[in-house]
């Protein structure tokens, strides 16, 4: 089905630093949007500005990169969807770092976007390489269970669940809702209490 989320491959982005939170990555005066579209030019808005164009979602190489690669406890703090959401409207198609908060890796998981971890040498060398070769392809491969980088290469760990959803592509429940259009209309054709509803509107 469409919704398989088996690799995600283009170019990377460092971002480095622990504990960066849902706050840093998309400031609270956002949250008033009435829809996520547009959230993308402002993820990490006040980070953005405190480094005056140095940040590498202002720097040039780095524009168009699918893979952001981050450090310990990235997503910490509120559970605010927007994090993910802003993220997502930026071109980010999937996460490495050493680990994720629960909550934020849920959210990016309603969204089919992965977060893989790998071990903090692995995710350090992965961010030196982006540095220096900003052009480096990058693969993420959920189904070997490894992420790529030119000759460089180590192995990335996801729980079994999250991974078969990806793989199965069962993650997007709006999908799997048309997929089972049918299914649904026949058991729903079966509930007494629909029926009761149509008595009643007569």
């Amino acid at each position: 089905m469409v919704s398989e989320v088996k690799t995600v491959s283009g170019r990377g982005i460092p971002l480095v630093g622990n504990d960066i939170d849902t706050d840093r990555i998309i400031p609270a005066r956002f949250l008033r949007c009435v829809t996520f579209d547009g959230l993308g030019e402002h993820a990490f808005a006040d980070d953005r500005a405190a480094l005056s164009g140095q940040h590498p979602f202002d720097q040039v190489q780095y524009q168009g990169a699918k893979i952001l690669v981050v450090n310990r406890n990235f997503g910490c703090g509120s559970s605010r969807e927007h994090a993910p959401q802003a993220i997502a409207k930026w071109g980010i198609q999937a996460l490495v770092g050493e680990s994720f908060a629960e909550i934020f890796f849920g959210n990016c998981v309603a969204m089919g976007i992965p977060c893989v971890t790998a071990d903090a040498n692995s995710v350090k060398q992965l961010q030196e390489i982006l540095a220096a070769n900003p052009q480096a392809p990058v693969t993420v491969n959920l189904e070997a269970m490894q992420v790529q980088c030119g000759e460089f290469s180590a192995p990335i760990f996801m729980g079994e669940g999250a991974k078969n959803m990806f793989v199965a592509g069962t993650w997007d429940a709006c999908g799997q809702l048309v997929a089972h259009a049918e299914q649904i209309r026949a058991t729903a054709a079966k509930l007494p209490y629909l029926q009761w509803s149509k008595v009643a509107a007569s």
